[in-house]
Parts: C-alpha cells; structure tokens; sequence
C-alpha cells in the first residue's frame, strides 16, 4: 500500500490542537494542492477566506454552534462556492451571462469540495490534523455579512487545520458492499449491512467513550432528519443568486 492511500485510510476528525502554527509557506503549498484538483470547465468555482482576526473567529465559532476548535486551531478557512468571479470574467469577455441557475450551484459546490478535499489529503500528508465545520450553514447569512461575501458567492463549510493535540482511533465506514454496486442500483442487501455496521459503531462509541456512548449509526443519522434540515438553505441560497432556475 502506498503513502498516498495509507493517509487516506487514516483519516480522523481532530478536534484538539496544539499550539504550534502553521507556517505560513506551508499553508499555501496546501492550498495550491486544492488548485490541482478536478473543476469542472477550468472554472474553478470557489474562494477561500482566511480568517485570522480573533474576533471574527469567534464569532464564526459561535455562529456555526459553539465549536471552540475553530477559534483554537492554528488556522480556520471557509470554503466558499463563488460563480461570481467566472461570470463577470465571462461577461467581459463579450458573453451574455446567465445567472441563477441550479447548475451553476451545482458546480460551484462540488468544485469546492474537490478543491478542500484535494487540501485536505495534502494536509494529513504533512501530520496536520482537520476538522470541516459544517455547522457554518447554521447561520449562513451572518456568516456572509461577517465576511462580507458577495452576491453568487455562499459558504459551503469551514475547516480547521493545525497540529493534532490528541490522537483518536479511525472511525469505521460502510462495508463496501453497501456502497459499490454492479451495473444497477440493488438494495436488497443493504438491510442487513447496515445492522452489521450499527453493531461495529456501537462497539465504536464505546471504546472510544470508555463505554459512555451507547448508541450506533443508524439512531446517529436522526437528527440530520429531523433538527438539522436547515430550512432556511433555500431562500437564503436563492437570496445569494443561486438556485432560481
């Protein structure tokens, strides 16, 4: 097995970092891996704001629920999905731009999470630790207004790099079987992985809580259905200039 993969397979959520910063050169040698990832028509649909200021951070860690790491890390950026760079570069070029479109969030989206996936793995190659926040779109409009995002520009997520200052074990993911299918979508097995993998988060959670967790994937998975919806993604989206056609 190969270095490349061996840091993919041993990816962790860090949530406790030390002191040590980051150097500066470093940190933009991973960003320029981010560049080298896949974007769809060379559009490159993504802006990343460095936050430094203290105060700004936070806040940001207030907005996005309380989660101090992002105020402890050496450095916390949010990944933006930015189409307003492309299509006013387009527009100067002589085109008559449309705006608005779903693809076009689409794009920016998972062109921006190419681009911080490509930083990540860069990252964790060099013994830094990460955490993505996603818990910015909790309040992404006062996320917006404190970085004074444009209009066509959202933040997907933030992401906290910096030295690890703990070392937890590597969560367990679905077998395989469950996610690699042949030829067609089948499901008829999916029942019966999935209640062998809620056995082995079980037994996860409790070695890793020293037995204070008791609970699996499956009951994990409820408040994305529930609580966490975030209802206000579509207007606020349609708000930013995504989304309305």
């Amino acid at each position: 097995m190969n270095p490349t993969i061996e840091t993919l397979l041993s990816h962790r959520s860090i949530r406790k970092f030390s002191d040590r910063k980051i150097p500066r050169p470093l940190l933009e040698t991973l960003v320029r891996a981010g560049q080298s990832a896949a974007t769809s028509n060379h559009v490159q649909a993504y802006s990343i704001i460095h936050v430094v200021n203290p105060d700004n951070r936070a806040k940001v860690a207030e907005l996005a629920g309380g989660q101090a790491y992002i105020a402890e890390c050496s450095d916390f950026l949010v990944f933006c999905a930015d189409m307003k760079r492309s299509t006013e570069a387009a527009e100067r070029a002589g085109a008559d731009v449309v705006r608005g479109m779903m693809e076009q969030l689409l794009v920016a989206s998972v062109d921006t999470a190419l681009m911080a996936q490509n930083m990540v793995v860069a990252a964790e190659s060099e013994g830094l630790g990460i955490c993505y926040i996603g818990g910015i779109r909790n309040n992404p409009a006062e996320v917006s207004e404190l970085l004074h995002l444009p209009e066509h520009v959202y933040p997907v997520f933030g992401l906290c790099l910096g030295y690890p200052d703990q070392s937890p074990e590597v969560k367990p993911r679905l077998p395989i079987e469950a996610v690699l299918k042949e030829d067609y979508y089948q499901d008829a097995q999916d029942d019966p992985l999935v209640a062998a993998f809620d056995s082995t988060m079980r037994d996860y959670y409790h070695s890793r809580t020293g037995g204070t967790k008791d609970t699996n994937w499956s009951e994990q998975l409820k408040p994305l259905f529930t609580s966490k919806l975030r209802p206000h993604m579509s207007d606020f989206l349609k708000q930013r200039g995504f989304g309305l056609k």
